[in-house]
């Protein structure tokens, strides 16, 4: 069976992810206190006890989220369940790119951790604002940022999730203004999202240049038997891939989730496995094929379903 492992991103945390799978299986816990160990951060605390407002802070989202996200992995290799295929959104790639061992469990946690500090701390001082589009071609939605664009105003679309949901980002004015448009323009619905960086922008370049320090000193491993499919152009991870680059420029580039999903589809993958808190994902997957095979594993009580299917 042809099976994808599918990492998620910033907005699934919830206050004590993890708890009860850490407390069940001795894998899971190794994670949490390894992340810990390597970060300087406690990352179990974080994750189960918050508080939420902490927990929010993108410098603590990213590396509880992946550690999370590691801690069920380690458990479904320990029940020997495996993937053909690995992809994730935005720091969920980091996930994608740790299991098949492109990157390694440490270098993996030192990364999200700078990446988070400087996605969180190195942006401009003005008001940014993101909103999710719900039902309008995401061709139309360029259309419209360009538009207000046009008026000396900062507006870009920022992550192409799916068909129907696509994701902008740019100045509170800028989005305020387009909410209204959009809707006009045959939008079912236009959601702000409770985020406040111009995530995946050009006005991300100052912690773009940052991290492309950090990853100087990282040692890729491209021989690898797993398939990742990455964010920036839904294409598959290969040998002469600048890998450096590619996670540098994905910090200021659009998520291309919705290409991810069409190769999934044209792979023939039988069973999408979301590891992780919230349930994004599968989501994304469903809007394009209500037939799809998926699971979310976020509690214990998911894991041990999917465990007995």
């Amino acid at each position: 069976m042809k099976r994808a492992f599918l990492f998620p991103g910033q907005g699934a945390q919830i206050v004590g992810m993890g708890k009860d799978i850490y407390e069940r299986y001795d894998e899971a816990k190794k994670i949490y206190d390894e992340a810990s160990k390597i970060s300087g951060m406690d990352v179990k605390k974080l994750c189960f006890e918050g508080p939420e407002e902490e927990l929010n802070q993108t410098e603590n989202t990213q590396i509880a989220i992946l550690t999370t996200s590691l801690a069920i992995l380690e458990v479904l290799k320990a029940k020997g369940i495996k993937a053909d295929i690995a992809t994730g959104l935005s720091l969920g790639e980091y996930g994608a790119l740790i299991y098949a061992g492109i990157i390694s469990f440490e270098d993996g946690i030192k990364l999200i951790q700078k990446r988070g500090y400087y996605m969180g701390n190195m942006i401009p001082n003005e008001k940014f604002s993101m909103a999710a589009v719900i039902g309008l071609d995401s061709k139309k939605i360029e259309e419209v940022c360009k538009q207000i664009a046009q008026e000396d105003k900062f507006i870009v679309v920022a992550n192409y999730n799916c068909s129907v949901q696509t994701v902008i980002s740019g100045e509170e004015n800028a989005i305020d203004e387009a909410i209204g448009t959009l809707k006009e323009a045959g939008a079912k619905r236009v959601i702000k999202l409770n985020t406040s960086g111009p995530f995946h922008t050009i006005k991300l370049e100052k912690a773009k240049q940052a991290y492309e320090r950090e990853l100087e000193n990282i040692k890729f491993n491209m021989n690898n038997s797993v398939k990742v499919i990455k964010n920036i152009d839904g294409t598959y991870y290969n040998e002469n891939d600048n890998i450096k680059e590619i996670l540098a420029n994905h910090i200021i580039s659009p998520v291309r989730f919705d290409k991810a999903i069409k190769l999934m589809e044209k792979e023939k993958v039988e069973e999408y496995i979301e590891i992780g808190p919230g349930r994004t994902l599968t989501g994304f997957i469903k809007k394009e094929n209500r037939e799809a095979n998926t699971f979310n594993i976020n509690s214990l009580e998911s894991l041990e379903k999917f465990l007995e299917h």
